[in-house]
């Protein structure tokens, strides 16, 4: 049982208990975008879970088959732990710790044998292929499935799938010598599976790269009806099928099939230079022109740089550990510019965790005031905690364990700043979030849309008079976004928009005067930001001096 620990916090009105019980929708929503149960595969391939490998190592020598390519074998094992949901695609937390001892582990037990260590070049492979065999799923299981005679690959072994997937994608997409991924992807089935495995493999890889020489890709032509057409684009450029047509009757097709090249494409990241302990982008700069990785300023934001290459590099010189500088994309960065901190101020952050706004939010707090971290998964409350030690903001960060919903029973009152980041599709993301795709249907977003409802209803009662509400999401749906807020304005008439063009650039701002950016046009992850201020002639009389919340047992 976990201890209860009780904090007067003077922003808030009167007693109030609150509770940590919440259903499948709130427990997820400590994470953005929110994670909903994904349908898997069953196999009879034995997946350790995280906390076994570590634990029942054995004494006994390992097996050691040098002759298996090493980010071939760790690729196959993740991308069968990831389909079966025990792993997500990023091959490195976000503390910047490398996995690759973890990973052979799992190969290992897994498969029965180690291949030689991972170097960083095998690392910087397995975060290629993982990332790119999962972007292009679709794609190339329509392939395998044709070069099969139409066999429904559903039930081909795990194993064997991941394997002819890893070769599809390192022949079409890496354009790597076709001879060396026929020869190190059939070793992998031979000693993984069986050496007949290993002859399908062959037989089948050698057959696609004659199909490409030749220019003889069996591929569907976009034709027909609006749905044929939906289902030959959502598998030339591998996305769902809900989500073509989805984006076909907003955007139009011409523009969905750039959001797909752009989701399709490699991510580039940001850095964040960590102002809270006087650490600056120009400090980072230097930094980074000492490690030689290429970068770029953000022509945004004054904390920010862009990479494309090099954060295996930026990780093993320690500069995340150190809490010198952090992962955070431009567009989370900007709508921290429409909320505003300000020394001084107390601001709620609603759904926190994992909490790259909540440290942003804070580091402009300059040691003065207090941003309230609420969040339903205690667990990454703990994770957010412990980052903000790091990263020196810790004295201006309070944990809240709650679900908001629940939280605000009772007429808590009030803060003048409040961000609900809500729980979302993520259609935002998913050039960085590669397998998020596929662990999307048409029924989330009818569930996420019922529940971002009830959180912008809870995290409005937050709001003081005059105060600002800040909603913000990482989706570039219009149902999650523009019509979530219309639909809150229509239920709450003491609030109003008020135009985020005096805190992002005009590029970012929208006719109707709220946030929003597109990955093509912007390239930074798709989000979108709404400010909402709550009218001064409904402020209440007589306010209790404090509200007592649950803590987390972090604190």
């Amino acid at each position: 049982m976990a201890k209860v620990v009780y904090m007067a916090l003077p922003f808030l009105t009167q007693p109030h208990k609150t509770t940590t019980a919440s259903s499948s929708s709130s427990s997820s929503s400590s994470s953005k975008p929110s994670k909903l149960p994904h349908r898997t595969r069953s196999t009879n391939i034995s997946i350790p879970s995280s906390t076994n490998v570590a634990a029942n190592r054995s004494p006994k020598p390992k097996k050691l088959n040098s002759d298996v390519s090493p980010h071939r074998a760790v690729s196959a094992v993740r991308l069968m732990r990831i389909e079966l949901g025990g792993a997500f695609a990023d091959l490195l937390n976000e503390k910047g710790k490398g996995s690759g001892e973890n990973e052979m582990g799992y190969v290992e037990r897994t498969l029965g044998f180690r291949t030689r260590e991972l170097n960083n070049q095998d690392l910087r492979l397995v975060t290629e292929v993982v990332g790119g065999t999962i972007r292009w799923r679709r794609y190339l299981d329509h392939l395998i499935s044709s070069l099969c005679h139409n066999k429904d690959i559903s039930s081909m072994e795990p194993l064997l799938l991941q394997i002819l997937r890893i070769g599809f994608y390192e022949i079409l997409k890496l354009d790597m010598p076709p001879y060396a991924v026929v020869d190190e992807n059939v070793q992998l089935a031979k000693a993984a599976l069986r050496p007949g495995a290993g002859n399908l493999v062959n037989g089948i890889l050698r057959k696609l790269v004659v199909l490409k020489e030749n220019e003889t890709l069996p591929l569907p032509e976009v034709v027909g009806d609006d749905r044929s057409q939906a289902r030959a684009l959502a598998t030339l450029y591998s996305h769902p099928v809900w989500i073509v047509r989805r984006w076909t009757r907003y955007l139009g097709q011409e523009e969905t099939i750039k959001l797909m090249i752009w989701n399709n494409s490699e991510p580039s990241y940001s850095l964040r230079a960590n102002r809270a302990i006087g650490f600056s982008r120009d400090d980072l700069v230097t930094q980074l022109n000492a490690l030689k990785v290429p970068h770029k300023l953000s022509l945004h934001l004054d904390d920010f740089v862009r990479i494309k290459t090099g954060l295996q590099t930026i990780i093993h010189a320690g500069l995340l550990k150190k809490g010198l500088c952090s992962v955070q994309d431009e567009s989370a960065g900007l709508i921290v510019s429409i909320v505003d901190p300000q020394p001084g101020e107390t601001i709620v952050d609603c759904c926190a965790a994992p909490g790259g706004k909540t440290l942003y939010m804070a580091s402009h707090l300059s040691g003065q005031g207090m941003v309230y971290a609420i969040d339903v998964n205690r667990g990454r409350l703990r994770i957010l905690k412990e980052t903000a030690k790091l990263h020196q903001v810790d004295g201006v960060v309070t944990t809240v364990h709650a679900d908001l919903r629940t939280l605000t029973d009772g007429e808590p009152l009030k803060s003048n700043k409040v961000l609900l980041d809500a729980p979302c599709s993520g259609l935002g993301v998913l050039s960085k979030r590669a397998d998020l795709r596929w662990n999307r249907n048409l029924e989330d977003m009818e569930e996420l849309k019922q529940l971002q409802d009830e959180l912008l209803d809870a995290a409005s009662t937050l709001v003081k008079p005059g105060g600002v509400l800040v909603y913000s999401t990482c989706s570039i749906d219009p149902e999650e976004n523009d019509e979530r807020v219309a639909a809150f304005l229509s239920r709450h008439h003491d609030f109003h928009i008020d135009p985020v063009d005096r805190y992002v650039p005009p590029d970012f701002v929208t006719p109707n005067g709220f946030y929003f950016s597109n990955p093509v046009k912007n390239s930074l992850d798709g989000s979108f930001a709404a400010r909402l201020v709550r009218s001064l002639q409904n402020e209440l009389q007589g306010t209790p001096s404090s509200l007592y919340l649950e803590l987390d047992d972090t604190q």
